[in-house]
């Protein structure tokens, strides 16, 4: 194997009579390596977004193809364009040290989605009936990931949905300020029209028995999402004034009115706690503040969400461990005990402790409780914890009944939606394995040669186009009018804002037969991407794990590209005076199987 390279030694399908000319797939563990070294936005991605290649059909104008890209693994590309909690850009590589701030990926989803032509037609390829029959309970993100994804493969589908209208949490748990109901109705019903038959306004273990539906059906999937709010556990939490802190969204997505005092705390440091906190604002409260155990670096939501709750006038308090809700017929604020921040745990959770004597009371009119949801008690079989949830096998999503499957935030307690998403599609494979046997999809990295990169480097400074926003702040709060706060990127600043992608799919890499170490691409690269080296070092699987380098001309074996450095300037492959490096395209996809005659 090449450095940072690919295995032509290892199988890779080029007879394959399905693939298109001069394209290769290769299932090689040193590839999916490859993968997720040097495309670190797609393997930082639950649902193994192509991200590079949306936005690149973004840049390119094809508004259609990039917003494809994404539903084909994501479904949901206008909704998460909106409220994805962007682990992606994390791992931009446009982010690191010295080359400025991620690339706003999840901007460019909604722009994708905003812009794709009236008309568009829907890539759902779809295999041949199964036969086979299954139920889902839910219609959260998770329930109708794995809907979509049955129904391609042939399955016939029915969903159960407690409540009235389909969404799960996307529609009763997020604001209207923050998704708007039009957009999420039309990514549903993209799904539903896959002939997906739907039952509102039924609750499973209590309208319908648990053991009348796996009797109709082929397979069960329980993917009923985390409605039980959490509770404080402290003195004075049931006095009036106090409100849980979904049930209280929930309601008001649900159409009913909310009364709300002027002074408002609530306690949580997720994305309820400051949904809670800015729906508050607009049903007419005056003060506001999220009180927080930590520090804000620890908030459990996106910088920008950050931001706006600051710029409306919400107050962030931190290091503030709430000991008490005190009230005498009903609540008057809480007590808090000032806190000492300790390490963070493995989980990412930062460890306080309590300071004795350090007690003071912030007075308030109304207190949102918004630490955390956990998923109510279904009647019925399987194996269940101690408060009467189902439980399953989280990498099979097997319960201890055969035919009754978990997925979601039901079976993991509360995630983000795209982590919801690709719990879903992967139970949806699982299913269908046990059902008929056999695999329908498969991932794969798609290799073909490419031209070099026709990215100007004038782009890498380009700065970071934040999200333009509803301004000024006062025209969010009008009477009896939803107003979305963050009002999308023109098709200028998407274009703009695309350019700045390194377009990490690109894979570099020096033929060492040809090259005659003249350094010239060691000289003109902007970064120490390209290096002299005396070893490669492999890992397990065959992949790179560490180049060995050496400033010692006698020691040199070859001239490697680091591509986990480069950035796809492709002033290498224009200085090199005998035409030594190629360029290819690499993707991670998933892609069907062809199932093999038996004739």
């Amino acid at each position: 194997m090449m450095a940072n390279g690919f295995a032509p030694e290892k199988p890779i399908d080029s007879n394959d009579e399905h693939a298109e000319p001069n394209v290769l797939y290769s299932t090689d563990p040193a590839d999916f390596r490859y993968m997720a070294v040097n495309v670190p936005c797609q393997s930082a991605c639950p649902a193994l977004t192509n991200i590079p290649a949306y936005i690149r059909a973004l840049y390119e104008s094809k508004f259609g193809l990039s917003y494809e890209i994404n539903r084909i693994v994501n479904l949901f590309p206008g909704t998460l364009g909106r409220i994805c909690s962007r682990p992606c850009e994390l791992k931009c590589r446009h982010g690191e040290p010295e080359l400025g701030k991620p690339v706003n990926i999840c901007h460019i989803k909604r722009a994708a989605a905003d812009f794709r032509p009236l008309g568009h037609a829907y890539l759902s390829p779809r295999f041949a009936p199964s036969g086979k029959r299954v139920c889902i309970v839910g219609s959260g993100p998770a329930g109708l990931a794995a809907a979509h994804d049955l129904a391609i493969l042939g399955f016939d589908v029915t969903i159960y949905e407690a409540c009235y209208e389909p969404g799960g949490m996307l529609r009763y748990g997020i604001p209207d300020f923050r998704l708007p109901r039009n957009v999420l109705s039309e990514e549903i019903q993209n799904v539903l029209r896959l002939g997906i038959s739907l039952k509102v306004g039924v609750n499973i273990g209590v309208d319908i028995s648990l053991e009348n539906l796996m009797g109709d059906f082929d397979a069960v999937l329980v993917a009923s999402g985390c409605y039980e709010s959490m509770k404080l556990g402290v003195p004075g939490e049931n006095l009036p004034g106090v409100l849980p802190g979904l049930n209280y969204v929930m309601d008001i997505a649900a159409g009913y009115k909310q009364s709300i005092g002027k002074k408002v705390l609530v306690t949580g440091a997720g994305f309820t706690a400051f949904d809670c906190s800015r729906l508050a604002l607009r049903l007419g409260a005056e003060d506001v503040s999220i009180c927080i155990r930590g520090f804000e670096e620890d908030l459990r939501v996106t910088r920008e969400e950050i931001l706006e709750a600051k710029r409306e006038g919400i107050k962030i308090r931190s290091l503030s461990l709430s000991k008490q809700i005190v009230g005498s017929s009903k609540v008057e604020g809480i007590e808090f005990l000032r806190t000492r921040p300790l390490e963070k745990t493995s989980g990412g959770r930062r460890k306080v402790e309590p300071i004795e004597g350090s007690e003071f009371v912030i007075a308030a009119d109304t207190v949102i409780v918004a630490v955390g949801q956990a998923p109510r008690p279904i009647k019925g079989p399987g194996e269940k914890n101690d408060r009467g949830v189902l439980l399953a096998d989280r990498k099979n999503f097997q319960s201890s009944t055969p035919g009754l499957y978990v997925t979601g935030d039901y079976l993991t307690g509360p995630t983000t939606v795209i982590e919801a998403i690709a719990s879903g599609r992967k139970a949806a494979e699982r299913i269908a394995y046990d059902l008929t046997g056999r695999k329908f999809t498969e991932w794969a990295v798609q290799i073909q040669n490419f031209r070099i990169t026709d990215r100007d480097r004038s782009w890498d400074v380009i700065p970071r186009i934040e999200m333009p926003t509803v301004m000024p702040v006062k025209n969010r709060f009008r009477n009896n009018e939803v107003v979305e706060v963050e009002s999308g990127y023109s098709s200028e600043l998407a274009h703009e804002e695309s350019k700045r992608c390194y377009l990490c799919y690109l894979h570099y890499e020096i033929d060492v037969a040809k090259c005659i170490y003249c350094r010239y691409c060691i000289d003109n690269a902007p970064r120490d991407c390209i290096k002299l080296v005396k070893q490669v070092l492999l890992d397990e699987t065959g992949a790179v794990k560490d180049l060995v380098e050496t400033t010692r001309w006698l020691d040199v074996n070859a001239v490697v590209i680091d591509n986990s450095r480069c950035i796809r300037c492709g002033e290498c492959v224009r200085v090199c005076p005998v035409d030594c490096i190629s360029v290819s395209r690499v993707e991670l996809l998933e892609r069907p199987l062809v199932q093999e005659s038996k004739a």
